[in-house]
């Protein structure tokens, strides 16, 4: 985008571009490389709305290895199809149901080997990467704009950077409807806040784990909210002006920043993936 709003150069990370259409592709990736011949051999199991799913189901397809998934009953079918045509097995689940799987790191009768999709030092080491290919690219960067759901992504990029230029600024960015970064930050500890199930689907929930709480909140500046609104009229403008199609979830990092709320100077925006129900842009479009 490079688009200069109130003294801020806004440029556009692109991970849509993955081959699975998302980041998730690169902690799936890393996380599956460091497994065991006795774990490969009991396949993959993951929890997820569908990206870090189809992340994991093409690696698992590329080895040859079965991939379960636990989604919650209000993912995409979008996401859902990807996921089918990657060889993933999917079983929809309550969103409290879901929840569950990611604290218990499990789901009854399934034995394969389970794959967090935020939790997890070496996924977050693969979303590490990102960072280090923000600073070749763009080495005076000012500030990073990362959307925040489980946390994987955001410590992951962090880390990176703040080992290498610490000095820039990073922001988690929420959606208004799901925001408990925001409120954990605000209370100074996990807290339950309201969630309505929106278009923005990739992130956001009730609350945040306790353990990427308490990373999060050492390596970035703080935590940013779009409305819905917003986060809607940043997926149009991409559309028109850079022919990108974004998630909900990737369109929150640029919705922030052309509102001011990250500063200004060259800001990166984390467009974290472009998995999004055709039949919702043509909503949004109206």
């Amino acid at each position: 985008m490079n688009a200069d709003v109130d003294g801020a150069e806004i440029y556009l990370k692109l991970e849509n571009l993955q081959p699975i259409g998302s980041f998730k592709i690169r902690g799936a990736a890393n996380a599956i490389a460091r497994l065991t011949r006795e774990q490969l051999s009991r396949g993959v199991l993951t929890a997820s709305a569908g990206n870090m799913a189809q992340g994991a189901a093409w690696c698992a397809r590329e080895l040859g290895i079965p991939c379960t998934v636990i989604a919650p009953e209000t993912a995409p079918e979008t996401k859902i199809r990807a996921i089918e045509r990657l060889g993933g097995t999917v079983f929809k689940v309550s969103f409290e149901r879901w929840w569950q799987t990611f604290q218990e790191r499990s789901y009854p009768g399934i034995d394969a080997t389970f794959i967090h999709a935020f939790d997890d030092l070496d996924v977050m080491a693969g979303n590490g990467t990102i960072g280090l290919e923000i600073l070749e690219d763009l080495p005076d960067v000012d500030a990073v704009v990362i959307p925040f759901g489980g946390g994987g992504l955001t410590c992951g990029i962090a880390t990176a950077i703040r080992a290498l230029k610490p000095s820039t600024r990073i922001f988690a960015a929420e959606v208004a409807t799901a925001a408990p970064l925001t409120g954990a930050l605000a209370a100074g500890h996990p807290v339950e806040v309201a969630y309505t199930p929106t278009f923005v689907d990739g992130i956001g929930s009730r609350t945040v784990f306790p353990d990427m709480f308490e990373r999060s909140r050492g390596l970035i500046d703080g935590a940013l909210v779009a409305d819905l609104g917003e986060v809607s009229a940043a997926l149009m403008l991409m559309l028109e002006r850079n022919r990108i199609l974004a998630e909900g979830a990737g369109a929150v990092p640029v919705a922030c920043a052309l509102a001011g709320k990250a500063g200004t100077g060259k800001v990166v925006c984390i467009i974290s993936g472009g998995n999004i129900d055709l039949a919702k842009v043509r909503d949004l479009i109206g």
